[in-house]
């Protein structure tokens, strides 16, 4: 199990970007549900994890493409490319993730 930040990093409707050795993600905080996508925009440059949320859409500040939080489905142009996401297992307080179990939608 991958830890990658405590709870409390992530403000409600908002997200993160968490750098670790295995590689960097976008942490979300939706109505206290928390979510793990891919940190790299599937357009090009863009840390989603740094992106504006909007609802339940996370929109990359490089080109205002949008991606669902809950599922990674691309929702806006010039986005076609689904994002990897992971569930999430809460334990002690810190928000995890299994690392081979990433999935598109």
């Amino acid at each position: 199990m991958l830890r990658l930040c405590p709870t409390t990093h992530v403000p409600e409707g908002e997200g993160r970007k968490v750098e670790t050795a295995e590689g960097d993600f976008a942490v979300f905080n939706l109505g206290g549900v928390f979510f793990v996508t891919q940190n790299a925009c599937s357009h090009g440059p863009g840390h989603l994890g740094e992106g504006r949320v909007l609802g339940d859409e996370v929109e990359c500040a490089a080109h205002a493409g949008r991606f669902d939080i809950r599922t990674g489905r691309a929702t806006a142009e010039p986005c076609w490319e689904p994002l990897l996401v992971w569930d999430v297992t809460i334990d002690a307080g810190q928000i995890c993730i299994v690392l081979d179990q990433g999935r598109t939608a």
